[in-house]
């Protein structure tokens, strides 16, 4: 008989198995019952938590998912793993008595889409709607039970009012370092009116123009725009934030060269709370991982700050070496700084050294010259330990304050603006780039550090510099003041007093952290509710005038240009329709109605994603931000969270220093200004591992269809052609993905589901194998048949009480699987389930309905719609969703006897069955009284023994 007939044959025989097309029946009528039933829905407060005792006596848990960017090309099964994961814990969580608020929206606006509407003349509204729709229905079908009232997206209008309601928050806030906090800019503005606060220079606030009080705010305003170095992408027609450029200084988006260029743009200012990123990271249940890139990213360090005098002027620096002032032999400025230009004569100082010049007649061609060289590359290119140093000296000299000596100034590469001031004095002989950089430029260099090898204090005859924290000062004396002797920490704090006291330099700290770039010049993103008078400057749109909807443009596409061409600026999309750019309005400032530009640049997609937390916990608010108590309720500050935040936050690892840290910045802000109590967005960060799958390329390297490549002798075989095999990512472009839709119609969902969940541990990548599914599907089939006739449909479980193995079996199973959804253990979960359903099915005959309940309890959080139509088949009129979680019995829990290995001089002689509470003492006396263990003793003297109840007992004879 055929395979086929054998089937069909099964078919008859077997009309009520559990086969795919059940499974896709089943899943469907559960789906539509959650929907039509709102199961999954999460109550709120209403008002005073006081007045819904129901809710104060019924602990919550929030768990969200990292925001899915909704593609054009849909899911394959790598990107809902953790989806999946975080269902299994809410559905675990609903379990055990929790109110669970578990949703999902989507982060819709992006370069995907614009980048579609460019191509397609379609406009990205409409592609990223279907896009969404798509996913929609595909994480449908997964069975994931999210509160669909709670959804949005990024891109509806009354959700962007609100991240444009954020930013004029941040706009019109600054940060008071006294206080360590945001306040308003207008309580700012009343201290300079008053002259609580003095007004930098000689004038009074009263005695300021418009414009210049505009430029005074607009140096403490949280959010700022400024002409500042960017990271200008030709290619692309916009700027880009530093973690958004390659190591190798190109565009992660496109791979187009990235160049510095100084252009307006609007900045968040990160860095004034630098400090309290840092410091609360420790308040955070993060993996370590994460929080050491952020702190690496924050860059924190303690130095000091010195001004070296040239020319009536100071170049101030930043060092973290203060006490090797004395070995400074030159100094390098970054090619941006605003003090190049002011500092280049017109000619050579005599006796310019040939090396120094770059071949050019002038000290203005050769910065000139220098700087069109370091605007090709990134600042990752710049700060790479190249083995060729590069600069130019300026024509200028500064004046070392200790030692009162000339040291050239040059300008180098790999002094970046946007470390510390963007200029470093140069101790050659203890540090390794300068060192290089001196050899190359033929400059002196002076030992101040004493070395611990034989190489000598002559730095000229070394191969390197020589660096050390724990060595003395030498060569380090002047007028009023000595370091020699000294240890490093002793001689930074004598130092540091010396400078503060001749007026020429402080103890500081420094961050690596720069503000956060964020203007885009793209048209799909949200705009900017900012408009500018006449004299430029910048005014906030009053709240009623929310949102700023974006405007029809006829072209989608910022202005692209050469992508090698560095000499080009931006040119907006929105700048193109004029009638939506100039406009008449009334801001309500009395007045009255003026005539405006709009800002035509629009924020990141980074913007939306910064506080979406907060819209979930009150989705259609069109009042406030979020309601106070609800806000409270979800994410306020509790027992072992004493910063609030969400429970549980699922997502990548990659978002280490770009979401996690914006959306922290944001939440610490609204947190200042009084508008929630959560002074951190997550407070419990899991980052899931990926599931891979193998690509297989031809003799070319192209990839080719993986479903279609045979093995034969361990070779794999495309077309009869022999292709190569390695582990990597899924996708379409690999031609190796595959769909959760594929898999939930030849299986279910619920066996994908099991699939995911069982592959591995959820931190940990794994190889994606379609083969091993049916391993989950037979599970499901097994379960089936142990609680309904394949034959008749009936029921098959028993009134009678189980035996004391399956007792023991089933409590084992619930105390496991209790534990390990706890936990996020799914892969063990599973594997208990397994256990528990192998023995029922082993032990024949009907099972115990108890058992049969207790088993559908157990698997529904990990595949919900096959236990919600085994609940009912059993009886039960309500859902499974919401039922007690199973609780062991301690006494069916433990093993009922362990077995004790006996040692003499570390070998075994006896194993004894025990107790697993029995306690050292009584296990002790039951080993010395063993027949073998006295026959292995044979008499001798016992010197020692060393129990370990109730698995161990070492007996040292004498």
């Amino acid at each position: 008989m055929s395979e086929t007939n054998t089937a069909a044959a099964s078919e008859v025989a077997a009309p009520h198995r559990y086969t795919a097309v059940m499974a896709a029946d089943i899943e469907a009528r559960w789906q539509d019952f959650w929907d039509a039933e709102g199961t999954y829905e999460a109550p709120n407060p209403s008002g005073d938590l006081a007045g819904d005792p129901a809710l104060v006596a019924k602990p919550k848990k929030f768990i969200m998912d990292m925001f899915p960017y909704p593609s054009g090309a849909g899911l394959h099964v790598g990107h809902p793993l953790g989806y999946i994961a975080t269902d299994v814990f809410a559905r675990f969580q609903r379990m055990t008595g929790h109110n669970v608020l578990h949703t999902l929206g989507f982060d819709a606006f992006g370069l995907p889409a614009e980048q579609h509407a460019v191509q397609t003349g379609e406009h990205p509204r409409i592609t990223t709607e279907a896009a969404i729709n798509n996913m929609k229905s595909q994480l449908r079908r997964l069975g994931l039970g999210h509160d669909k009232r709670r959804s949005f997206a990024t891109i509806d209008p009354d959700y962007y009012k609100w991240t444009q309601w954020i930013f004029l928050q941040i706009f019109n806030s600054w940060y008071d370092d006294e206080a360590q906090k945001a306040r308003p800019i207008a309580e700012l503005v009343a201290q300079f009116e008053s002259g609580e606060r003095a007004v930098p220079g000689t004038r009074a606030w009263h005695e300021l123009s418009t414009v210049e009080r505009a430029d005074l705010l607009s140096e403490y305003r949280l959010a700022y725009a400024s002409d500042a170095p960017v990271n200008w992408c030709p290619g692309l027609g916009t700027v880009l934030a530093n973690e958004e450029v390659t190591a190798d200084g190109r565009s992660e988006r496109g791979n187009y060269p990235v160049f510095k260029a100084k252009l307006r743009q609007w900045n968040m200012r990160i860095t004034a709370y630098a400090d309290r990123l840092l410091d609360d990271l420790d308040a955070l249940d993060w993996p370590e991982a994460i929080k050491l890139q952020q702190r690496n990213w924050i860059g924190r360090s303690e130095g000091a700050r010195v001004d070296f005098p040239v020319d009536g002027e100071a170049i101030t620096v930043f060092t973290t070496r203060q006490d090797t002032l004395f070995g400074a032999t030159y100094m390098v400025l970054a090619p941006e700084h605003p003090l190049v230009d002011k500092f280049v004569p017109a000619a050579w100082p005599e006796g310019t050294h040939d090396v120094w010049t770059g071949g050019h007649a002038t000290p203005a061609e050769a910065v000139a010259a220098y700087r069109a060289q370091a605007a090709s590359k990134s600042d990752v290119e710049r700060q790479a330990e190249a083995k060729d140093k590069t600069g130019v000296f300026t024509g200028t000299y500064a004046v070392n304050p200790v030692s009162g000596e000339r040291v050239p100034v040059f300008i180098a590469d790999y002094v970046l603006m946007g470390y510390g001031t963007g200029a470093i004095m140069a101790v050659p002989a203890h540090d390794t780039r300068d060192f290089a950089f001196a050899r190359a430029f033929e400059l002196p260099m002076r030992c101040v550090v004493e070395p611990s090898d034989d190489r000598g204090t002559d730095p000229s005859t070394w191969d390197d510099a020589f660096a050390s924290y724990d060595a003395k000062i030498v060569n380090s004396a002047g007028d009023d003041i000595t370091l020699d002797g000294l240890g490093v920490v002793d001689a930074k704090a004598r130092i540091t007093e010396w400078l503060a006291r001749k007026g020429i330099g402080e103890g500081t700290v420094n961050f690596r952290l720069r503000d956060w770039l964020f203007s885009r010049q793209r048209y799909w993103g949200e705009p900017f509710p900012i408009v500018y008078d006449e004299d430029g400057v910048a005014h906030p749109l009053p709240e009623s005038m929310l949102p700023l909807e974006l405007p029809e443009v006829e072209d989608y596409s910022p202005r692209t240009f050469d992508p090698d061409d560095a000499n080009t600026s931006p040119e907006t999309p929105l700048s193109r329709n004029e009638d939506w750019v100039a406009v008449t309005l009334d801001l309500g400032d009395g007045r009255g109605p003026r005539k405006y530009r709009r800002e035509t640049n629009t924020m990141p997609n980074w913007a939306g994603s910064c506080w979406y937390e907060l819209r979930y916990l009150d989705p259609h608010n069109d009042q406030k931000l979020v309601d106070p108590a609800i806000e409270q309720y979800w994410m306020g500050p509790r027992e072992g969270q004493p910063t609030g935040g969400v429970d549980l936050y699922v997502g990548g690892a990659e978002h280490a220093v770009l979401h996690l840290l914006y959306a922290r910045f944001w939440s610490k802000v609204l947190f200042d200004l009084g508008h929630i109590s959560s002074a951190e967005p997550f407070h419990k960060l899991f980052n899931q591992g990926m599931i891979q799958a193998y690509v297989y390329r031809d003799s070319r390297g192209i990839a080719v269809p993986a479903a279609e490549v045979e093995e034969r002798d361990g070779a794999y075989y495309y077309q009869g052609e022999k292709v190569s095999r390695l582990l990597g990512k899924m996708g379409k472009s690999l031609k190796n993905a595959v769909t959760p839709d594929e898999i939930a119609a030849e299986y279910g969902a619920d066996t994908l589901r099991l699939y995911e969940m069982a592959m591995g541990p959820l931190d940990v990548s794994r190889p994606w194998d379609t083969r091993a599914v049916v391993g989950q599907f037979r599970l499901l089939q097994r379960l089936w048949r142990n609680v309904v006739d394949e034959a008749t449909g009936a029921l098959t479980v028993t009134g009678s009480e189980a035996d004391e193995d399956t007792l023991r079996a089933l409590h084992k199973a619930i105390d496991g699987v209790r534990q390990d959804l706890e936990g996020m253990r799914f892969n063990t979960a599973i594997a208990k389930v397994t256990e528990l359903n192998n023995h029922l099915t082993k032990a024949g005959g009907a099972v115990p309905r108890s058992v049969a309940e207790s088993l559908v309890l157990l698997i529904a959080p990990l595949a919900p719609h096959i236990a919600e139509e085994l609940w009912r088949k059993l009886g039960h009129s309500s859902s499974v969703v919401h039922q007690d979680f199973p609780v062991a019995d301690p006494a069916y829990a433990v093993d009922e006897a362990v077995t004790c290995v006996v040692q003499i001089k570390g070998k075994v002689k006896a194993r004894l069955e025990v107790s697993p509470s029995i306690s050292d003492e009584e296990l002790e006396k039951v080993a010395l009284g063993d027949e073998k263990v006295v026959a292995a003793l044979a008499g001798a003297g016992i010197r020692k023994v060393i129990v370990r109840a109730p698995k161990l007992v070492n007996i040292v004879t004498a």
